[in-house]
């Protein structure tokens, strides 16, 4: 290996348990130790599972030396896991109160099938209660730091995940992605993330759905966060495939990357826009970028526009505030209802426009999916003459921490101008509603030494080609900086 063990990729790690040139057991104690030394000044881990993760480990040892087979591709890999997906006899918190003694008696799908591949679970990570923020910090467990500077957010929902595997913490996470909420903690935290095709990865036992609840967020997916993205690829297979009551009657088969060579591919890149403007630093980055893809001679169309922004992140914002009112209390949903009603028809404010979204009728919300697949047949137009499109994965770097201020007080800077705060999942908002795959590619750093990232967008059920363009430009890239902790 090139650096410590623990340290090291998922595919290294990987090679070295099935070459038996390390056991499950040996890397595990070094994960554990180096949690003990690390993360108390980070906070990404927030419940241990020490005693049972030794047992699993121990165990996967011994299969190898018995058979000398694996159970699967994650064979004896520690890792940890988000604290949003039910993990059994394991507590499971999604950062809530209400939730704090939730032990589940059944794996969320996602974890039964890391299971399944032989992963070790021996811990979970930090998340804002039920999700519902983007940076990461609760009552229950504090405030999650960046692993690259403390006063900056690792962002959130899935900032524990980032912060873990950007920290050596773990070498894999499985976050999830309603609003950029896997793909803007892993641009703060300088790892690599993908939002998979939404339907490919299974979403049942993923609070904030309340525990028990079979259905979920109609735009929430899981998907992998790593240190490479030759390990995003490890962990989507890992990942996708049909619900267990889906498994009898259909396969998933991705399709191969569209081309071999960088230089094949046709690429969009959408460096900036008045919609949500980036700052000075992020738009050097796409310049850069952009300059890379052109020395390798890809075919480069720079005045690419697939979609109004402004439309396609309002009819975003509108299916969002409806499917999150389905675990609202009766009480709090009919004072929304009762307040809405009471707008002036003339009230265009974005506090009203979000009680009309949470409070529209069916009848609203099926013309607004209607918008939706329109929309999605826009992007399927636009991915006949573009293989990709690049763009900025948000507006800045990591953006100082706000947890402990009331959301209408929070706001991000970019370049001196206050700017809402949640303008800082726009670029990731383009793909959410509309089922695309978008990988974030760490690509260099701010003067001050914060991550920077890229997103590269695919088109539906091109996780590879996503993943393969994501690769290439790893290539051509700075190495990825890790932070002092990491050490």
């Amino acid at each position: 290996m090139r650096t410590a063990p623990h340290l090291a990729p998922a595919r290294e790690q990987l090679a070295a348990l099935r070459s038996k040139q390390l056991s499950s057991r040996e890397l595990l104690e070094l994960l554990l130790k180096h949690h003990e030394n690390t993360d108390p000044a980070l906070n990404a881990v927030v419940t241990l599972d020490a005693d049972h993760a030794r047992e699993a480990a121990h165990k996967a040892d011994q299969h190898l030396a018995r058979t000398g087979e694996t159970l699967g591709a994650l064979h004896g890999l520690p890792i940890t896991v988000k604290d949003a997906f039910e993990t059994a006899h394991l507590r499971t918190t999604c950062g809530a109160p209400g939730l704090s003694d939730h032990v589940p008696a059944r794996d969320a799908d996602a974890v039964a099938r890391l299971r399944a591949a032989g992963a070790v679970i021996f811990g979970k990570t930090n998340t804002p209660a039920y999700c519902q923020d983007i940076q990461t910090g609760n009552d229950l467990f504090g405030t999650t730091k960046n692993p690259f500077a403390a006063d900056r957010t690792a962002g959130g929902s899935s900032g524990g995940p980032a912060a873990a595997v950007a920290a050596g913490l773990s070498s894999l996470e499985v976050g999830s992605d309603l609003a950029g909420s896997l793909r803007l903690p892993a641009h703060y935290c300088g790892v690599y993330a993908l939002r998979p095709t939404h339907g490919i990865v299974a979403t049942r036992g993923h609070i904030p759905r309340p525990p028990g609840w079979i259905t979920s967020g109609d735009m929430l997916t899981p998907g992998p966060i790593a240190r490479t993205a030759d390990d995003l690829g490890l962990l989507l297979d890992v990942l996708a495939g049909p619900a267990p009551t889906d498994a009898a009657a259909w396969r998933l088969d991705l399709p191969a990357p569209r081309h071999h060579r960088l230089g094949d591919y046709r690429v969009g890149v959408w460096a900036d826009d008045p919609y949500c403007h980036v700052d000075t630093e992020t738009g050097e980055l796409i310049a850069r970028v952009t300059e890379l893809l052109s020395d390798a001679g890809t075919r480069l169309d720079t005045t690419t526009r697939p979609v109004d922004f402004a439309e396609s992140d309002r009819l975003f914002q509108t299916l969002m505030y409806a499917t999150a009112t389905a675990s609202a209390t009766g009480d709090a949903f009919q004072g929304e209802v009762a307040a809405a009603a009471a707008l002036a028809d003339d009230d265009h404010s974005p506090g009203a426009f979000y009680l009309r979204a949470r409070t529209q009728r069916h009848r609203d919300w099926l013309l607004s999916n209607e918008r939706r697949e329109k929309l999605v047949r826009q992007w399927d137009e636009y991915f006949t003459g573009h293989d990709v499109l690049i763009t900025p994965a948000a507006p800045t770097a990591a953006v100082p921490d706000q947890t402990s201020a009331p959301l209408p007080q929070r706001y991000i800077t970019v370049d001196g101008e206050k700017r809402p705060y949640f303008d800082q999942t726009a670029w990731a908002n383009l793909t959410s509603h509309v089922k695309l795959p978008a990988a974030v590619v760490p690509a260099g750093t701010t003067k001050a030494g914060l991550p920077l990232a890229v997103q590269v967008i695919g088109p539906r059920y091109a996780d590879r080609t996503v993943l393969a363009v994501a690769t290439h430009l790893s290539r051509l890239l700075p190495p990825v900086v890790a932070p002092a902790l990491r050490d």
